[in-house]
């Protein structure tokens, strides 16, 4: 990786670790040199070595002397990279047959239980070929994208905006946990098994990518600690928080593949994006189940669009540290220094960062608390009753299961009260 580029346009040298790149009277030199080289040409910058006439280690190797830029990863810091082309991983034949496998069985899938399915399938303008294109009954159109290389942020969002703009909802399909489109788009995570397998419809378990809502009254009893005060004690407030299936309460049955490919075309899963509540450039993109998806945007209050925005993680900002260029090609230590400079896991395991609603007030005689839809679908699903089963507790007037099968006149924490009194 290389901390200078020639641009063949401008005919200019650039240095990548300079704030302005060497040429203040350019200002949109830095959007423009890292633009998908999809969309611009692909001969705009060259290695140095290459351009001075001096050996470049990439096209002495039989690859390719041009060049793109990328935000690297060296500790802490992400300073601006060259890098020799090809940008987009050439996949290996294993890659290619995992690839082969996987797109056959998701079309296989969708036919046997009768839906349309086409492999290969582009869109109106021919912009974006999704690898396997799923119709359900009414009309959805689910477009699978498998990779299982790297690809940019940059194209995953341009794809997916583009398939969006058609009509088609994209749902990505990884293998690595580190994959940059993990919550660029919706998108589900398989394990990197053999294309043999794949193929012999060996189980494939959706291990990320997939979540069940999960709510809760904050009380002693409660088998989950409290995000408020970081486990520390309980609110007695309601929460809620999207769970991957094995860390659900119980635990909820897996999904597999052949399930997401129905699920997904018949709307009994769909997409949701959940905005970080810390930053509004990030969040998450998960497949859930419809029901939960229904109950989360009653208690939140909103209805959150898919969202197509490019997003940025928080600690993305360039680093500039400022030096000489280095006029050596570096094409060699690329693959070497992958080691340290490893992308970051994006996948992870832990709950989104929910909602929490506030503990209701207490009821009282002659001034009876207005409970508003959200109160109630929360202490609904909390206490895993129907609404109409919801009452005021005898003693402190939080609503509880009042009425019908299993009811009481005081709520447990009540209850425990007074059976020390």
């Amino acid at each position: 990786m290389a901390n200078g580029v020639w641009h063949t346009g401008y005919g200019i040298e650039i240095n990548l670790s300079l704030p302005d790149l060497g040429h203040p009277e350019i200002p949109d030199l830095l959007q423009e040199i890292t633009t998908s080289v999809a969309d611009r040409d692909m001969h705009l910058l060259e290695c140095l070595a290459h351009h001075e006439g001096r050996e470049c280690l990439s096209e002495s190797g039989g690859k390719s002397p041009w060049m793109f830029v990328r935000r690297g990863r060296v500790g802490g810091r992400r300073p601006l990279v060259a890098s020799h082309l090809p940008v987009t991983h050439k996949a290996t034949p294993a890659e290619s047959a995992q690839h082969k496998a996987t797109k056959d069985r998701i079309v296989e899938t969708a036919s046997r239980h009768g839906l349309d399915a086409e492999a290969e399938a582009p869109t109106a303008n021919r912009r974006t070929i999704s690898d396997a294109l799923v119709t359900g009954p009414n009309g959805t159109r689910i477009g699978w994208e498998i990779q299982y290389h790297h690809l940019s942020p940059s194209s995953v969002h341009r794809r997916s905006v583009n398939a969006v703009e058609h009509g088609i909802t994209p749902l990505w399909v990884a293998k690595d946990r580190t994959a940059s489109l993990i919550d660029r788009a919706p998108w589900a995570r398989v394990d990197d098994m053999p294309w043999k397998d794949i193929a012999d419809g060996k189980e494939m378990l959706i291990r990320g990518g997939y979540r069940y809502l999960q709510v809760w009254k904050c009380v002693p009893s409660s088998d989950r600690h409290c995000p408020v005060t970081d486990g520390a004690g309980h609110c007695d407030a309601i929460h809620a928080d999207w769970f991957l299936p094995a860390l659900c309460q119980p635990q909820k049955k897996a999904v597999h593949l052949e399930d997401l490919v129905l699920q997904s075309a018949t709307s009994e899963s769909v997409p949701v994006y959940v905005p970080s509540r810390g930053s509004g450039r990030a969040g998450r993109h998960m497949w859930v189940p419809a029901v939960d998806r229904d109950l989360w945007q009653e208690m939140v209050g909103e209805k959150t669009r898919l969202s197509t925005a490019p997003i940025d993680e928080e600690n993305d900002e360039i680093t500039f540290a400022e030096e000489e260029i280095d006029r050596t090609c570096r094409a060699g230590e690329e693959s070497r220094r992958r080691s340290s400079d490893e992308r970051p896991v994006r996948d992870l395991a832990q709950p989104t960062g929910g909602v929490t609603l506030l503990r209701m007030p207490a009821w009282r005689p002659g001034n009876p608390t207005v409970i508003t839809s959200v109160e109630r679908a929360a202490a609904s699903a909390a206490l895993e009753c129907p609404p109409w089963e919801l009452g005021p507790c005898a003693e402190c007037g939080q609503l509880m299961r009042r009425y019908g099968c299993n009811a009481a006149m005081f709520c447990a924490v009540c209850r425990v009260v007074l059976n020390n009194r």
